[in-house]
């Protein structure tokens, strides 16, 4: 028991051997391999950001900066991904960012670090099952079809709208998918993955011969003070990695693969994004550039109406990866904190032949659905993004303390130029925070304060540690 009494209290902190060690019977399988881990990165991060978010924030934030935007949002996420990618060579357990809180800056920190992480994921997972929403209406115009008005969008974004049935439904969808099993999902979501990627170069090839120039003038219309606000709204576009390392402990050789997955899939991602807004912008002013399926209107608005079929049927296909890998992030966090004794060990139970939690996940599926089904998805976005950067702040910060702390620690990949890098991601993170409306900060504060009376009233004393110290 030694070993585990590395803190008493809120401060005390798990030790890595014992993450490595596990101490519960509840398994994940080990099946995904190096480059299902990167088509589940790419699959997170390319998505909404493209296919909606773009759209959003050039028409009414940032106007032809939103490609600024998404820049300034990369920077902070490579920063943070280099981060990242140490952590997952020396812990490739599930749970991400709040395992290596857990094992760094102790068990509050580890808390509060999963304790958002489980909304943030849930509404991205939300916002984005909006956007394959707001394509499907889109296709069902071109069709002629019509839905009840109630049907088609959630209160507040029009006349008669009472639910996004459509966005429930997808996210119930996903539920049933993961529960299958994460081999075959992983499987699924590889070759979907590879025909989002297409669909985002026919795009780019296509859309590159039908910009005009003068579409780019004013480039910054809010002023660069919209480019940072849009940076702060599109950030979770450009994070999926995070979602994606959340499932180290079912890769086969997560030591290894897990920092080339997550560096292999931003680079790509931020390749494809900044050409994307080189074209919708080019394509269409910004002012007439449509929230809820950008690239399709602005495609049919220069005379290419089946090419903006085609991608509204590549679009909603492709951004099903992303809600795949947020669910997965969020149920492999709860399922962490479960099994560590923060939260009830009744949702950590996987199922006898697939290995997967099932519980949590139809917990999301119906959560994400709620969310999805009411909220219209600006007031959704709000709620994903200020969690998210403080995870990343407390990533960049743990790699920085644990780098003196054991720096004899084997380590299979180094993130470089520490302190500087991670120090980077720390600012951008806080930075971009502060670009954030109060409402946002007001839920925050309510989750937080919701997020103590559970630590304070049940995992403080339920938690594995607590167990140990008292044995």
């Amino acid at each position: 028991m030694g070993g585990l009494r590395a803190g008493r209290g809120v401060l005390r902190r798990k030790p890595i051997e014992a993450v490595e060690e596990g101490g519960s019977r509840e398994r994940l399988a080990r099946t995904l391999g190096l480059w299902q881990l990167t088509a589940i990165g790419v699959g997170g991060i390319i998505g909404a950001g493209i296919f909606s978010l773009a759209g959003t924030v050039a028409n009414g934030t940032a106007g032809p900066a939103v490609l600024v935007s998404f820049l300034i949002a990369g920077v902070a996420s490579a920063a943070a991904a280099f981060s990242y990618a140490e952590f997952a060579g020396i812990v490739p357990r599930a749970g991400s960012a709040y395992t290596y809180g857990y094992v760094v800056l102790g068990e509050l920190g580890g808390w509060f670090i999963g304790w958002d992480l489980l909304l943030e994921y849930t509404a991205i997972v939300a916002v984005v099952a909006i956007g394959i929403s707001g394509y499907l209406n889109f296709l069902l115009g071109e069709a002629h079809a019509q839905l009840p008005a109630w049907m088609l969008g959630a209160p507040g974004t029009g006349h008669g709208h009472r639910v996004d049935f459509f966005a429930a439904l997808l996210c119930l969808l996903i539920a049933w998918l993961l529960n299958l099993g994460v081999k075959n999902a992983a499987r699924f979501e590889t070759a979907v993955v590879g025909l989002k990627v297409l669909v985002v170069l026919v795009v780019i090839g296509v859309g590159f011969f039908h910009i005009d120039s003068a579409n780019y003038s004013p480039f910054f219309p809010f002023g660069v003070g919209g480019a940072f606000t849009g940076a702060a709204t599109v950030f979770f576009a450009v994070f999926g990695y995070d979602a994606m390392s959340t499932a180290a402990e079912e890769s086969k050789d997560a030591q290894r693969h897990m920092p080339k997955a997550i560096l292999y899939s931003l680079a790509v991602s931020m390749v494809l994004y900044v050409l994307a807004c080189l074209v919708l912008t080019g394509m269409q002013n910004y002012r007439h550039i449509d929230k809820a399926s950008g690239f399709s209107t602005a495609f049919k608005s220069v005379g290419l109406s089946r090419i903006a079929d085609v991608i509204a049927v590549g679009a909603i296909i492709g951004i099903l990866t992303v809600m795949f890998t947020f669910m997965l992030g969020v149920t492999r966090v709860w399922f962490a904190m479960s099994r560590d004794g923060l939260l009830p060990k009744w949702f950590a139970k996987t199922h006898p032949t697939r290995h997967v939690p099932s519980r949590v996940t139809w917990i999301v599926g119906a959560a994400s659905a709620v969310i999805a089904g009411f909220l219209p998805i600006g007031e959704a976005a709000e709620l994903t993004n200020i969690g998210i950067l403080l995870a990343f702040a407390v990533v960049c910060t743990a790699v920085i303390v644990l780098r003196y702390r054991q720096p004899e620690l084997p380590r299979s990949f180094r993130c470089p130029g520490v302190p500087v890098v991670p120090g980077i991601g720390v600012a951008a993170s806080i930075w971009l925070i502060t670009y954030l409306d109060r409402v946002t900060w007001a839920r925050f504060a309510v989750w937080f304060v919701i997020g103590l009376v559970v630590y304070f009233c049940y995992s403080y004393r339920h938690a594995e540690l607590a167990r140990a110290q008292d044995g």
